[in-house]
């Protein structure tokens, strides 16, 4: 039973019935005395003044002068504006703005993303668990593990199948995790037969309870080729231990071409060129990513025939996290001293050289469905348009990346875009902004919505807005805008 009072929401596929003084079940949307209003305010970016992110109400700007066209130093964003759903009905904003003489649109939708994500990059050189392996929050599936990249571990998580093609917890802690995450508040994921990482967009991951530092230099055999010179006369061999490629100075090019000579070490694992080998160890949190806390596991007995005493072995990992230095006794086995003062500069370097280890989160979407609709009539001229580079797209006014192929899919760095960008509904889905901009004249050729068509400065009275300064890391959206084809 509806009562009487309570209204409906057509802002997403829950079509909620709301009571006067409630809000729909995504917290974006209340009824206001039978009025159906948007609770947060709408976005808008400024490049002019630096003002933090101070809240201004439009009322205190100057009122309209009955220009057609806005100040190209401001920007509307999606953030705030209202959906399209179900998706026939014009863009909220279409909003007419002249930059260097020619005449642009935005069209500004908050779009509603069944088909979207999250793809992480950990700053890591530890293992965090076997490619493939499940991904999870609170217990859920929410991801996988990916191919790890130089420095750092890769996860995939979200995508329509853990958002609707699961339970329905799993579907709501997959939402709730990605919300999270784009919000950039710190989440808990485990993997499967592998560790607990803590996770957070723009700081350091927490792997198993230890906080990351740095991420490594390069691998064992950069590592050799980097800092061979510094080690050449203060060291007869050095061994730079990593789960991927682990470098010897002595067989190296690096250190043929300097004339080191050949010291008898023999490595375990498998030999792939002079210098480099693989699967020394097995993947672990320890040593270079490795799972051995002695580094000396992983030598065989050096050759009697070319070693001698008191040969000179520093072992250390890609991070420069771990060190140690050995010196041969008569019998040609390593027995572990103190690092020489000549020899802790080089390790400094390493560590010096090894960049902050951070959490990045970039959040991906599919737009190439049924929110082209609220742009034009004719949805497939709108991707023609974005593909043509014809069309600008951002994301809360943070530049994107538009993968190539059909669709209109998207990636953006979450740290570059203004607090409180996402939202969610409950079906479960992501709520993301989206702007276009293009040539007023192009968006007519598309099909667009002209009569639509308004003034920034048309949209002043009777409403707050939420003005931000522009991240200054972030290129003007509308810097360029009549020849996007330039946009980096």
């Amino acid at each position: 039973m509806v009562d009487d009072d309570a209204i409906r929401c057509d802002a997403c596929p829950v079509l909620c019935y709301i009571k006067p003084g409630r809000a729909g079940a995504c917290d974006r949307y209340a009824n206001d005395n039978g009025e159906l209003i948007r609770i947060d305010p709408h976005v808008v970016l400024d490049r002019a003044v630096s003002r933090g992110d101070s809240v201004v109400p439009f009322l205190e700007r100057k009122e309209w002068d009955g220009n057609i066209v806005s100040s190209p130093d401001t920007f509307v964003t999606a953030i705030g504006a209202g959906t399209t759903y179900p998706d026939y009905k014009p863009a909220p904003f279409i909003i007419s703005s002249s930059v260097q003489g020619v005449d642009m649109v935005t069209v500004v939708t908050e779009g509603i993303f069944s088909y979207c994500g999250v793809k992480l990059k950990i700053d890591t050189d530890r293992y965090l668990g076997p490619e493939t392996n499940l991904v999870r929050a609170q217990g859920e599936p929410v991801g996988h593990v990916t191919t790890s990249e130089y420095g750092s571990q890769m996860l995939s998580l979200g995508g329509v199948r853990h958002l609707t093609g699961g339970s329905r917890r799993e579907g709501t802690v997959t939402c709730e995790t990605l919300l999270n995450l784009c919000d950039r508040k710190p989440v808990e994921l485990t993997i499967d037969e592998g560790a607990a990482v803590v996770v957070q967009a723009g700081q350091p991951p927490v792997v198993d309870g230890v906080r990351e530092e740095r991420m490594r230099v390069g691998c064992g055999s950069a590592t050799i080729g980097m800092f061979a010179k510094q080690w050449h006369g203060k060291v007869d061999e050095v061994v730079v231990v990593d789960d991927h490629i682990t470098g010897v100075l002595s067989e190296h090019q690096a250190g043929k071409l300097l004339g080191i000579p050949e010291t008898g070490i023999e490595m375990k694992g498998r030999r792939s060129t002079p210098g480099r080998y693989f699967r020394v160890a097995e993947p672990g949190t320890a040593w270079g990513g490795t799972n051995i806390e002695d580094p000396l596991s992983i030598l065989k007995e050096f050759d009697p025939k070319i070693a001698w005493p008191k040969l000179r072995l520093l072992m250390v990992s890609t991070t420069g996290e771990h060190y140690a230095y050995f010196e041969l006794d008569d019998s040609l086995r390593p027995v572990e001293k103190e690092l020489p003062v000549t020899l802790t500069e080089s390790v400094a370097r390493i560590k010096e050289n090894c960049e902050p280890a951070l959490s990045t989160v970039m959040f991906m979407a599919g737009a190439g469905g049924s929110l082209r609709a609220g742009v034009t009539e004719n949805p497939v001229r709108l991707t023609h348009s974005v593909r043509d580079a014809l069309t600008r797209v951002t994301c809360g006014g943070a530049p994107v990346y538009v993968w190539p192929g059909g669709g209109i899919t998207f990636m953006v760095d979450v740290t570059r875009m203004p607090d409180r960008a996402f939202g969610y509904v409950p079906t479960p889905a992501l709520v993301a902004p989206i702007e276009f901009t293009l040539k007023l004249e192009d968006y007519a050729a598309l099909g667009g919505y002209m009569d639509h068509v308004r003034p920034l400065a048309s949209i002043l009275g009777g409403e707050d807005r939420r003005h931000l300064s522009s991240n200054p890391k972030n290129p003007w959206p509308l810097s360029d805008a009549k020849s996007p084809r330039s946009a980096k």
